[in-house]
């Protein structure tokens, strides 16, 4: 066999392997979706992604999701700076709706996922009354509240405390967390005898949590829009964005304590 074919034959067999491999990397990584979550809608994101696996058993597939729990201003950050998410589930519509302005999301893809409700909490009962009056009293050290230039909820406590014309009485008794999550462990841990956090988890299961709380009327503050957007399209990604709108999913989403859209 002359060599000038012997190698065009190899040269064509490694051609096809090479298509082959490249074809199962595609096809890998169309199967995977790394999702960009709003840290107080982590939990409950948790629990959707579960029953999108029970109802998705097509074993021609696995199918793989990664949650990146966080703040929505520094998710955004990193979206603007080249972070490879698929779906972006922001605790707020501003940035959702600059990312489809700077056209850095799949077209008509922003929807609202859920409606937040902001509660005040402390491990300490009795300690919060239901008219949220402690505020008034300032019988505590410290009150922690997400920071409001980076997380939404932070925004809205502190709306609450201007709302009641305590933003300035209480600025120097104000420890900020970095999202809500860490605000939460500002207050379990004691280092702030109560704060804002997300009535979602007051109510999450993992949780269980005691002490005493107000759910703050929303006429204290603008409603927490939650929206989510398409970063990258795919089948995976396009599939989990009609189950997080189905029934199902919506019934979750209310059962964590937000309101529905």
């Amino acid at each position: 066999m002359p060599k000038i074919y012997m190698l065009h034959a190899k040269l064509k067999i490694f051609v096809l392997t090479f298509a082959c491999q490249l074809l199962f990397v595609t096809q890998a990584l169309s199967n995977e979706i790394r999702i960009a979550v709003a840290s107080n809608f982590f939990s409950t994101m948790q629990e959707i992604i579960v029953q999108f696996e029970l109802e998705n058993t097509d074993t021609s597939r696995a199918n793989k999701i990664v949650l990146i729990p966080g703040s929505s201003g520094k998710h955004f950050g990193q979206i603007i700076n080249g972070a490879p998410f698929d779906l972006f589930f922001s605790a707020d519509k501003i940035r959702p709706t600059l990312l489809e302005e700077q056209g850095a999301i799949r077209e008509q893809s922003r929807f609202t996922y859920a409606l937040g409700r902001l509660a005040l909490w402390s491990p300490r009962s009795p300690f919060i009354d239901l008219e949220g009056e402690v505020l008034f009293d300032e019988d505590f050290r410290f009150i922690a509240i997400a920071n409001p230039k980076i997380a939404p909820y932070g925004i809205a406590s502190k709306e609450v405390l201007m709302s009641m014309k305590l933003w300035q009485d209480l600025n120097k008794k104000i420890v900020r967390g970095e999202n809500i999550a860490q605000t939460f462990q500002f207050i379990s841990s004691g280092n702030a005898e109560l704060g804002f956090i997300s009535y979602s988890q007051i109510l999450d299961s993992n949780f269980n949590l005691g002490g005493s709380f107000w759910l703050v009327p929303q006429s204290l503050y603008n409603p927490i829009e939650q929206q989510a957007v398409l970063l990258r399209d795919s089948p995976l990604a396009r599939d989990f964005i009609e189950f997080i709108k189905s029934e199902k999913a919506l019934n979750l989403i209310k059962k964590n304590g937000y309101d529905l859209p």
